[in-house]
């Protein structure tokens, strides 16, 4: 059922019931927030047990297998142990700012999916910045970690802290320089028009972008804080790093925005290099879904084969090898961009 339809289905529902213009239209759209929490607390259940099980078979082992099918149940128990879990604050920390990051990083994650296209129709809002929307409102992920580092009132969770917001601001550079390739292509900022310039395989703009996808992959690992880009963490160096001081479910909430974060990200490069939901029989949201999990196993699959990086090779990386790479993409974009207009334009 298409997005518009369903906002039609709940629109006559209330309607009936006696609700109308503003109080209707609140309405309609805290239920299909409710929805869409809904669907991404049991993607982010997922992802955690699915992780389990592809690093355990990369190591040669089974991961988890008692609770349900293969261990499938596995995170809904630990999802139950950590409710029951004492919420622990510092004696010494800055209340207020320690309570409020683990709420801003999810809510964050959670309001980068009000411009993605989850299939044909059904984007809650299709707005004409869509990408910029996605870039400015994930930039608070910075604002929370530096929140938790510094209201835990722990030089290890500060540290954490500081590197992330180092990392993460450095590798949204050369990230942003890869976007703005696609949007290059595209002529729209507009999520739902960048997948309609997608409608066969050859038209993907991975293939016209082989090298603002590779940039992309890279910093949109450094960005969700993911092996070998995990340094804010590190846990041996920083004891788990940020959250070292967080207990029961405020931990649980860092914990799932980072799979949350990694399912986002994996998102936007389906609908910018991958087609979206384009793909023939197949429902349109299937195969965006599809598209998502497939670069999800991939962001998987190398942080279970390389090492964690050091901190100052990590940031050397990003601004004498990536971010060049990223101007030069730009730059070979606009000149192919030209060329082609005027020749075939």
């Amino acid at each position: 059922m298409e997005l518009e339809k369903l906002f039609a289905f709940f629109g006559d529902l209330l309607a009936q019931i006696g609700l109308t213009g503003v109080a209707l239209t609140v309405v309609v759209n805290v239920l299909v927030a409710a929805m869409l929490l809904g669907v991404l607390a049991v993607m982010a259940l997922f992802l955690v047990w699915w992780e389990r099980k592809v690093s355990a078979h990369i190591q040669d082992r089974l991961g988890p297998m008692r609770v349900g099918w293969h261990g499938s149940l596995q995170t809904l128990a630990d999802g139950v142990k950590l409710l029951q879990k004492e919420d622990i604050t510092p004696t010494n920390a800055d209340r207020p700012v320690f309570f409020w990051a683990p709420v801003i990083v999810y809510s964050s994650c959670f309001m980068a999916y009000v411009t993605i296209p989850w299939g044909k129709g059904l984007i809650p809002a299709d707005l004409n910045i869509g990408i910029l929307y996605i870039i400015a409102i994930t930039t608070f992920t910075v604002i929370s970690l530096l929140m938790a580092g510094w209201g835990s009132n722990n030089k290890w969770a500060l540290l954490g802290g500081m590197r992330s917001a180092a990392q993460i601001i450095s590798y949204e550079v050369p990230l942003t320089l890869s976007i703005l390739g696609v949007v290059m292509l595209a002529g729209s900022l507009s999520m739902q028009t960048i997948v309609a310039g997608q409608q066969e395989i050859w038209n993907w703009y991975i293939w016209r972008q082989p090298l603002g996808f590779l940039i992309y992959i890279i910093a949109a690992t450094a960005e969700v804080n993911r092996t070998p880009f995990d340094l804010p963490e590190a846990e041996q160096e920083l004891v788990a790093g940020f959250n070292v001081e967080y207990s029961g479910m405020k931990f649980a909430m860092f914990f799932l925005a980072e799979f949350l974060n990694m399912f986002t990200v994996s998102a936007i490069a389906t609908t910018l290099f991958l087609g979206g939901w384009n793909g023939p029989i197949l429902p349109s949201w299937m195969w965006f879904i599809g598209k998502t999990l497939a670069v999800v196993f991939v962001l998987m699959w190398i942080r279970w084969t390389y090492p964690r990086l050091r901190v100052d090779h990590l940031m050397e990386f990003a601004w004498k090898w990536l971010l060049p790479l990223a101007f030069l993409n730009l730059v070979l974009t606009g000149i192919g961009y030209e060329l082609w207009q005027r020749i075939f334009g």
